[in-house]
Order: structure tokens, then C-alpha cells, then sequence
């Protein structure tokens, strides 16, 4: 890809963030919730003309290396998808248990999956 929207399209700009509690508790309180096998995504229509991410991960899932190690796989299969992902939400997604060791092919099927039934839910 050359030139600027090539550019911008594998980037994961602050805007594309969701960083505030209060936008995380937003979400929780007036959004909806989708699952899978490694996934719990929980998404609200933000009316601007972009999605916004956010990752939440317990301390259960593994010490700061592992957890660290799971925010990273998430943050990359948002970056490289961003274009195909439905705009004008605000999607918390929480990973599971095994996202660590989990094939990362599969954690991508498997969350591009659950952000479409986001934009569908729309309709």
C-alpha cells in the first residue's frame, strides 16, 4: 500500500481508542454483549464516523507478561482489520482463557466474527 490511506489503515490512531473509564463504563451500561470461545465483546453505537477499541483483561488470565502478551495479539488483529471492522461503535472486548496460546489465525476468524454480528445488530 502506498500513500496516505494505505498508511493509515494499519495504523491503531488514539482516536481509534477507547481510554477513559468512563467510556469503558459507558459501554458496559448501555451497550450489548456478544460471545464466543475466546471473546466477550460488548459494543455501543457511538454516532462518530469511526469504531472505538478497548481491551480489558483480568488478572486471572496470567501475570503482566501473559496479559501483556494477550493485549498485544487483540491490538494487532484490530490494526490489521480495522477497515473491515462496522463503524460507529464503541466495542469493549475481553479475551478468555486461552487467547495466550490460542493460533492466531483462529482468535482473528474468531473476532472478526463477533465485531460483524456488532454491525449487523444495527439493522
Amino acid at each position: 500500500m502506498s500513500g496516505p490511506a494505505g498508511k493509515e489503515a494499519m495504523t491503531f490512531p488514539r482516536e481509534a481508542r477507547l481510554v477513559r473509564r468512563g467510556e469503558f463504563d459507558a459501554v458496559y451500561r448501555a451497550g450489548r454483549r456478544r460471545s464466543s470461545s475466546h471473546f466477550t465483546v460488548f459494543f455501543r453505537a457511538n454516532e462518530l464516523p469511526q469504531s472505538r477499541f478497548g481491551v480489558s483483561i483480568k488478572k486471572a488470565l496470567g501475570g503482566a507478561v501473559v496479559r501483556n502478551r494477550i493485549r498485544r495479539r487483540v491490538r494487532e488483529i484490530v490494526r490489521c482489520h480495522r477497515r473491515e471492522i462496522p463503524v460507529g461503535w464503541d466495542i469493549v472486548i475481553h479475551p478468555k482463557g486461552g487467547v495466550a496460546k490460542a493460533r492466531f489465525a483462529e482468535l482473528t476468524a474468531d473476532l472478526l466474527r463477533l465485531l460483524e454480528s456488532a454491525g449487523q445488530a444495527r439493522k
